[in-house]
């Protein structure tokens, strides 16, 4: 299953990069900025409180906390990232390259507004959501703007911060050099290599799961199928060759595809079902691990985008064809291979 779960954490890694990008260049800077902002935002109040308390950060000095929170989360979900604790009250995260979020040739693409925005969405709101308003973030570089990391430190000043000051930038100071000894460790009994594994699969997913309501939010259902659709299916052509070589799938037509599918479903933490017939193949998968309780259909269109895009990688002429009772009353979904 090793492999498994990474084939799921590549292929969605790559969604949410490619859907940012399609939103950079198809509708600007300004709208992939706030659309990031959303994310983050999103996955800051579903997370943060809960990862404090169960990473035991509960009873450290906030800004402590916050970057300890960083550090750690981030490399449950196999980012690289740094820390320095400064003081009680200064403490610093690196983000090296490569960045995860903007993985490969993808950072060429990324305004500096829009990496911004992340740390608007998530590490500015650090101060609100632990009920100490004085707590800010300074940002002293950004990757995108041709520095060597993203980095910056959590900081508690001696007043309450007003809205627009728990984000700013001092490009002039430095983090200092990077001490593993000295960093906050994970402890080993509770996080297993099984364990890690699994989270990172989970840490890409996330991104998915928060990143589609707010699409349809910001951009409408029309505008959202388009972006969100357009994405998933060209990260279906552009990675289903690397995703088929890791799971060892040989098999070519119909049938070759149908068991890529269910390796993959059975990672992704869900039941898919093969069902040979005369005319085609037919796959039941049931239960959505993805979305969960925010299933939807519009969520529902985009997904099946990627698998569209695998199928025409695989083999252009077969289709992948959603059947009439796709969504069934039992939360199941229906596929036919033709």
């Amino acid at each position: 299953m090793e492999r498994g779960h990474q084939a799921v954490a590549r292929l969605y890694h790559a969604w949410i990069t490619g859907l940012i990008l399609m939103v950079v260049t198809r509708r600007g800077a300004p709208a992939a900025a706030e659309f990031v902002f959303r994310l983050f935002r999103r996955q800051h109040r579903e997370k943060f409180l809960a990862g404090i308390e169960k990473l035991g950060l509960s009873s450290l000095p906030p800004a402590v906390a916050s970057a300890q929170y960083h550090y750690l989360s981030n490399q449950i979900g196999g980012v690289r990232v740094e820390y320095c604790r400064e003081s009680d009250r200064k403490a610093w995260i690196r983000y090296p390259p490569p960045r995860w979020i903007w993985e490969g040739t993808a950072i060429c693409a990324i305004p500096s507004e829009v990496s911004q925005a992340m740390l608007r969405g998530w590490h500015a709101e650090n101060g609100v959501s632990l009920r100490e308003p004085r707590l800010g973030f300074v940002c002293t570089k950004q990757t995108v703007d041709g520095q060597d990391a993203l980095e910056g430190y959590f900081y508690q000043h001696d007043r309450v911060l007003r809205p627009e000051e728990r984000l700013r930038f001092s490009r002039g100071e430095e983090m200092p050099p990077f001490d593993a000894g000295a960093a906050p460790r994970l402890p080993e009994p509770a996080w297993s290599a099984e364990r890690l594994d699994k989270a990172r699969r989970n840490y890409a997913m996330d991104y998915v799961r928060s990143a589609l309501p707010e699409l349809v939010a910001l951009f409408g259902p029309a505008e959202a199928r388009f972006l969100g659709g357009r994405s998933a299916y060209l990260i279906g052509l552009q990675h289903f060759h690397d995703l088929k070589a890791l799971l060892g799938i040989e098999r070519e037509g119909a049938t070759g595809f149908a068991e890529f599918f269910r390796r993959l479903a059975a990672a992704q933490g869900d039941e898919a079902l093969i069902v040979s017939e005369d005319a085609g193949i037919t796959l039941r998968q049931v239960g959505w691990r993805l979305m969960g309780s925010g299933r939807s259909d519009i969520a529902f269109q985009l997904w099946n985008e990627l698998w569209s895009g695998c199928l025409a990688a695989h083999d252009r002429r077969l289709r992948w064809e959603v059947c009439v009772d796709a969504v069934a009353s039992d939360g199941a979904f229906t596929w036919r291979i033709a």
